[in-house]
């Protein structure tokens, strides 16, 4: 059975009920009459009415005789036995995970502060306040520094071979902000999302919250099946499809170049936005992966976000976006709704750190230290029976425990134990599956921090099970 599809008056309800629970309509508010919302939502009045009715039926909403529909005060709402029972489970989102306090933090996919360049940044720091000395007395323009976009234009000029100049290319405060603006920008109600499953549980939060219809579509170790990839196209004319084909998050898969080519091929064709996030694209072991989907791009179908936040400073919050010019207006117009512009003094730093031969030295070194606790992860894991197929990059590990042991009902018994991780249900865009599948993150905890964590994780799931 294909759980992916739904009725039309049940994605109504949806958007209707997730727009109540963020509080878009309050207590006593009058809802949108039957006929509004079908001509805002293109849909009949009968899918509209049947959505209503469901509300009324749990006691969401109330209708008064010839007024329309209300919304139900919760003091009102009746309670069943699935929310009394739903009160008293415990379940985490990934920010309420990061927050754990735990000894074994192998739920952020951050790298290990020891492992970055602090000493060399301070001196940046310095640097940055002789040659500027109004840094912090003026804004950024909206768009970025210009210094930093001209030397971020050359970088990728000199390493993708590709035709870009300093005008193409939008500074975020990190990759997060990125999709968020994108969303704003291309996403209205029930529009359809394409994106990977699992992904990014971030993303997925943030195409939600814009009432996005999401489809997925699975990523293997080989990449995607493109015959499904364009027969969803085709069906559903996706606005945008979220990729992360660079040492993906959760799996650690990378896509090849030849899926990359027919992937553009595909968006072109029938006119669909590719977001491609490009979080780890240095993060590698032994060989450089493939050029970003962007170097294949000749019809602006591709916003490339790429971040340098992981493996130089997580606090500076830099990343750029490679914006085709038929889209830039309308990115720079909600990046100055949300900011006007991210922080100078941020941009100066990564600049002259970015522009360093260190960086390349301080890269080196990372990568090797990286691989080091990635293998001193699976050399612990190997004593189990779980199974996980070894990245080549990235800072993350997609493990696959025996069925059935639910990963998100273990996590608490893990955090009990000072031990944190992700579970997939989180990375799941259909949040029904990968029920015995967690992320694990080895860049983290230090190498005796690992093997005691994995160690001590290992007790708590032959114990659960």
């Amino acid at each position: 059975m294909n759980k992916q599809r739904k009725y039309l008056f049940e994605e109504v309800y949806e958007y209707l009920w997730q727009r109540i629970e963020r509080s878009d309509w309050k207590t006593g508010d009058k809802l949108p009459s039957i006929r509004e919302l079908s001509m805002e939502m293109n849909v009949h009045r009968l899918t509209v009415y049947k959505a209503y009715q469901m509300l009324k039926q749990q006691g969401k909403v109330f209708v008064k005789d010839k007024s329309g529909y209300y919304v139900q005060g919760s003091s009102t709402s009746p309670i069943d036995g699935h929310s009394l029972l739903r009160a008293n489970e415990k379940t985490y989102t990934l920010s309420e995970i990061h927050q754990q306090s735990v000894q074994y933090q192998f739920s952020q996919a951050l790298i290990d502060p020891n492992l970055l360049p602090n000493h060399f940044l301070s001196d940046y720091v310095k640097k940055v306040f002789d040659l500027y000395p109004k840094v912090l007395s003026t804004y950024s323009t909206v768009q970025g520094d210009m210094e930093l976009r001209d030397t971020l234009a050359t970088y990728f000029i000199t390493r993708y071979k590709t035709h870009l100049s300093h005008d193409d290319i939008l500074i975020t405060s990190g990759s997060q902000q990125a999709l968020h603006l994108i969303s704003q920008l291309f996403i209205k109600p029930r529009d359809t999302v394409l994106l990977e499953r699992p992904s990014y549980s971030a993303a997925i939060d943030i195409f939600k919250s814009q009432d996005a219809h999401l489809i997925a579509i699975d990523i293997q170790p080989y990449g995607y099946d493109l015959e499904k990839v364009e027969m969803l196209m085709k069906q559903y004319k996706p606005r945008l499809f979220y990729v992360n084909p660079t040492f993906h998050n959760p799996t650690g898969y990378t896509v090849p170049t030849a899926q990359r080519k027919k992937l553009v091929e595909l968006a072109e064709r029938y006119n669909c936005v590719i977001v491609e996030d490009d979080a780890y694209h240095d993060i590698y072991f032994e060989k450089a992966p493939p050029p970003p989907l962007y170097t294949f791009d000749t019809a602006g179908v591709v916003i490339y976000v790429r971040s340098f936040c992981k493996y130089v400073s997580p606090g500076l919050r830099v990343a750029a976006c490679v914006v085709p010019p038929a889209m830039k207006d309308g990115l720079l117009t909600v990046k100055g709704l949300a900011d006007n512009g991210s922080p100078l003094l941020n941009q100066k730093i990564f600049l002259h750190y970015f522009s360093s031969p260190r960086l390349q030295q301080h890269l080196e070194k990372l990568r090797i230290a990286l691989q080091i606790r990635k293998e001193i992860m699976e050399e612990e894991l190997q004593k189990t029976n779980w199974s996980w197929i070894s990245p080549d990059g990235g800072l993350n590990l997609w493990v696959q425990l025996p069925d059935p042991l639910p990963t998100d009902q273990l996590l608490q018994k893990a955090i009990e134990n000072s031990v944190s991780f992700v579970p997939g249900l989180i990375c799941d865009p259909l949040q029904q599956g990968f029920s015995s599948s967690l992320r694990l993150s080895y860049s983290y905890a230090n190498e005796e921090q690992l093997r005691v964590g994995v160690r001590r994780l290992i007790e708590v799931v032959n114990t659960y099970a």
